[in-house]
């Protein structure tokens, strides 16, 4: 194993973590704040793929296909919480999950009827489309780099919104105690949806940042739907700074643990069951991660304080 494989493998498994918080910070918002479980928001995720590829087409431009994909992301989150979730929020979880995994059969539906049952792609932008040396002698896609900044900055800037700016104050105070905050005059409702809409664009953002890399077709959110939801269970639900901790971790875990593993276990067994042993650990690994970290931390790695 050289370093330089080490290195692009940790590059690979930094990207791929960063994807997960932008998926895991709409998620952590909505589920820390409203307290409700929304099963759709791979759905969201896979609609902002959508959204971007065909603006993409019908512009030309990568530009302008993201920047339509946004507000049509908002959008859809605000018809989405007014239409379906606003009479959920004071219902059970149980019913929350039905209610959201309904609007997961409707969305895939929706998608095929829309776009058909066959990938759709995305074009990388030319000015992304390259590779940069990080070291040496070491070549790595100039768009993944960009996914990576992406997903740095969108965590920057969230942290600020949250904690040092009104918007943030009142989002923390309805995380807090919502029957207070809207005692003191907050309108929870407003805010709420609005909460909901900024959530789906966080998770399109993370579809449409996928869509050049990977195939866009119905059905795509559902896989990293799961791994959304183990981020936030690790970094502690409602905790910005936790999800985007978990969600790189676990990203790097799992990228690595797929590369490695199997050449580790050649290393003390016969090559026939390593091949085997190999890729079934490797798959299973975060889950035994999130298990170790749950022993050890019940409430995950950052869990948001309540008052």
């Amino acid at each position: 194993m050289s370093w330089e494989l080490l290195l692009v493998q940790a590059l690979n498994g930094f990207q791929f973590g960063v994807m997960l918080f932008l998926m895991a910070a709409g998620l952590t918002l909505v589920f820390g704040i409203m307290n409700l479980v929304n099963l759709a928001h791979g759905s969201l995720y896979m609609m902002g793929a959508y959204f971007a590829a065909t603006f993409q087409a019908w512009t030309g431009s990568w530009v302008a296909g993201v920047a339509l994909a946004l507000p049509a992301s908002f959008a859809l989150g605000l018809a989405i919480d007014r239409v379906a979730l606003r009479t959920l929020y004071d219902r059970d979880h149980l019913d929350q999950v039905l209610a959201t995994f309904g609007l997961i059969l409707f969305f895939n539906e929706l998608a095929r009827i829309v776009w058909g049952a066959s990938p759709f792609h995305m074009k990388t932008p030319s000015w992304l489309d390259g590779h940069v040396e990080i070291v040496a002698g070491i070549p790595y896609p100039l768009y993944r780099l960009a996914i990576i900044g992406v997903g740095i900055a969108v965590a920057t800037l969230l942290f600020l919104v949250i904690s040092r700016t009104r918007l943030g104050m009142l989002i923390r105070a309805s995380a807090s105690n919502g029957e207070m905050a809207g005692a003191l005059g907050v309108d929870t409702k407003i805010l709420f949806t609005f909460v909901f809409g900024l959530g789906a664009v966080f998770a399109g953002v993370a579809g449409l940042m996928v869509g050049p890399v990977s195939a866009i077709l119905p059905g795509m959110g559902e896989p990293i739907l799961i791994l959304t939801f183990v981020v936030i269970v690790i970094g502690g639900i409602g905790s910005i700074r936790g999800a985007f901790v978990a969600a790189v971790l676990i990203g790097i875990v799992d990228t690595t643990g797929r590369v490695f593993l199997r050449t580790a276990f050649k290393r003390f067994l016969v090559p026939e069951i390593a091949d085997t042993l190999g890729p079934a650990v490797a798959s299973m690994l975060i889950y035994i991660l999130m298990a170790a970290i749950l022993f050890f931390r019940p409430a995950g790695l950052f869990p948001a304080r309540k008052g």
